[in-house]
């Protein structure tokens, strides 16, 4: 049963948002001039996933020719798709004049009067169910469909009281900082991971004397060697849909690029025949392959990640097959993450075929090798242990948004009361002192 299909306890009820909130309108003798540089909130500067503030970029009053008004308090809705279903809202706490200026595809609602914790609605927007209801009745074209102002207005709302409404925010609050610490550590961790690795890469693990080379300074102990020259590279296929016997029944992993943010692949989304394999021209991948993402028009191309299975793989990704006696693929691949940026300026430039990379581009790129296999193995240990405080982090976020979720429909029905949880048990000691 979904949020607003419940039946609440006697003491709440249902209600609607008009109920106790409106929406903010810019009063009639407000003359803007009077003041200087005015607070203007666009769509990128709104927030999404619970965060409260958006990022105000300051604007003299003469260049304020369109946007909605708001004021300290408001809650602000994104209305447009898909910055609507995105979760796309701020909460306005802080301002340094008494108004500001928003994009106009954001609805701005107030309470009505005292007896409103803003905060406890800006977090049921964001239930699923709230968005998905809402959603639903979106009106215009399909790009640019947005949500009625009286949609808003009319939501179903529970009754519950200022200190009721307070007590649910508190918890939403402590369990979206939860979040915000482990985005700041995940963040924190991706600087560490690309000083660590440029360090490396230019001094190795031993601080070594440098030697200027083709792609840069690299330890002088080290040579730089062809990508091709370690292994077997290629690209792989996508048998045909319509052929069921490619696909029906199929018990051999085959892999598309959205798999290289797994960083290291143990699994498959789809499987093929044997049939597929025979007659698709697909590779048959070992383990300690290092798959790249070659084509993409969002972040995905340049990204890689090493097999840890049998798999064949369709033609957006490329693949080294090394000698795992004379190379770490865990390595090849740490060096590769360093090439990223430049991987996707050669796929938008001259250097490859429009919007991608070629396999041709690849077995030709410079690569600096350690003089052992003994120090790429080290190495790799060092980027591993970031790699898994990393995804240790993410884990962690993935638990919390869960349990968000959950406890944000058990809080807003009436099912769990604030005063039953111990939610500090969620954070270390540090954490909740931060």
């Amino acid at each position: 049963m979904g949020l607003l299909d419940s039946d609440l306890p006697a003491r709440l009820g249902w209600g609607r948002v008009r109920d106790a909130y409106e929406i903010t309108k810019k009063p009639r003798n407000l003359d803007v001039h009077l003041y200087g540089n005015i607070p203007f909130a666009a769509m990128e500067a709104i927030p999404q996933g619970g965060q409260y503030a958006p990022v105000f970029t300051p604007k003299p009053p003469g260049e304020l020719t369109s946007g909605t008004y708001f004021e300290r308090g408001d809650v602000l809705v994104a209305k447009i798709t898909p910055s609507f279903e995105n979760g796309k809202q701020a909460l306005v706490q802080q301002l340094p004049t008494p108004f500001g200026y928003a994009t106009t595809e954001v609805v701005p609602l107030r309470a009505k009067g005292p007896g409103h914790d803003h905060r406890f609605l800006f977090f049921y927007l964001l239930h699923p169910d709230v968005r998905h209801y809402t959603a639903e009745r979106m009106e215009g074209t399909t790009a640019r469909q947005r949500v009625p102002d009286d949609v808003f207005l009319d939501l179903p709302l529970p009754r519950f009281n200022e200190q009721e409404q307070s007590a649910i925010s508190d918890a939403c609050e402590l369990l979206h900082k939860g979040l915000a610490l482990c985005d700041k550590h995940e963040s924190v961790l991706g600087r560490l991971k690309g000083a660590a690795i440029r360090e490396i890469f230019t001094r190795g693990l031993r601080g070594d004397s440098q030697k200027e080379t083709e792609i840069g300074l690299i330890p002088a102990g080290w040579s730089v060697v062809r990508l091709g020259s370690l292994g077997r590279i290629g690209n792989g296929s996508t048998p045909k849909k319509g052929v069921r016997e490619y696909w029906d029944g199929g018990t051999f992993p085959w892999l598309t690029s959205a798999k290289v943010y797994d960083r290291n692949i143990v699994a498959a989304d789809a499987h093929v025949t044997p049939i597929a394999l025979k007659e698709c021209h697909l590779p048959v991948l070992k383990p300690g392959a290092v798959l790249v993402a070659i084509t993409g028009q969002g972040k995905t191309l340049g990204h890689c990640a090493v097999l840890r299975m049998e798999a064949t793989i369709n033609q957006h990704l490329a693949y080294l097959q090394p000698d795992l006696g004379h190379t770490n693929p865990r390595y090849v691949a740490g060096y590769l993450e360093t090439q990223y940026e430049n991987l996707r300026q050669v796929a938008s430039g001259g250097g490859s075929t429009k919007g991608a990379l070629t396999c041709a581009y690849l077995r030709d790129l410079q690569i600096p090798m350690p003089p052992t296999k003994d120090e790429q193995d080290e190495i790799a240990e060092v980027i591993d242990a970031i790699d898994r405080k990393t995804v240790a982090h993410r884990r962690k976020r993935v638990v919390l948004e869960e349990l968000f979720t959950s406890l944000l429909n058990k809080l807003m029905t009436g099912e769990v009361r604030v005063a039953d949880l111990d939610l500090s048990a969620l954070l270390s000691t540090e954490e909740a002192r931060s």
